[in-house]
């Protein structure tokens, strides 16, 4: 694919950027590229629907499986305005995308006031020690779960 393609495709998710801002959101815009296709964007719509989730990855990716049908975007590329935060990070890879292109990075993100620091901070630090609790409960009874899962003959793995 030429440089300007993929150019193409950031001043795209640039432009959702910029709508998403305008529209209540976020400064941040994302598109999913696959054979030469546009296959889903998405603009942050965090304060816009009240969803944390809602960042502009997370909407791109979310359009575009459900575009082709599927939840697995092999084969596909992702465009954000930004370099994506801990939580798209995660969806990127879930979602199995092959190759991720950015505008911004983190600290530009961060000198705009988006600082997500502390979350990569609380990556590293041990379960027990994070600023948000986590209580283990019940765990016996989930791992009954886990057992059926491995023994479902009809499972769908992903």
């Amino acid at each position: 694919m030429r440089s300007t393609q993929h150019e193409t495709y950031m001043r795209r998710a640039i432009e959702l950027a910029r709508e998403g801002m305008n529209d209540g959101g976020g400064p941040f815009g994302s598109v999913v590229v696959r054979n030469g296709l546009i296959i889903g964007e998405g603009g942050n719509r965090v304060t816009a629907t009240n969803d944390p989730t809602a960042h502009a990855e997370v909407v791109a990716i979310r359009r575009a499986c459900a575009e082709i049908g599927s939840f697995t975007l092999a084969g596909c590329t992702i465009y954000a305005s930004c370099e994506p935060c801990p939580m798209c990070l995660g969806a990127i890879y879930w979602a199995r995308l092959d190759r991720v292109y950015i505008a911004c990075t983190r600290q530009d993100a961060a000198n705009a006031g988006f600082d997500d620091e502390h979350i990569y901070e609380e990556l590293s630090v041990a379960r027990d020690e994070r600023r948000i609790p986590m209580i283990k409960l019940l765990r016996e009874e989930s791992l009954l779960v886990f057992d059926e899962w491995s023994a479902k003959p009809d499972k769908v793995e992903y």
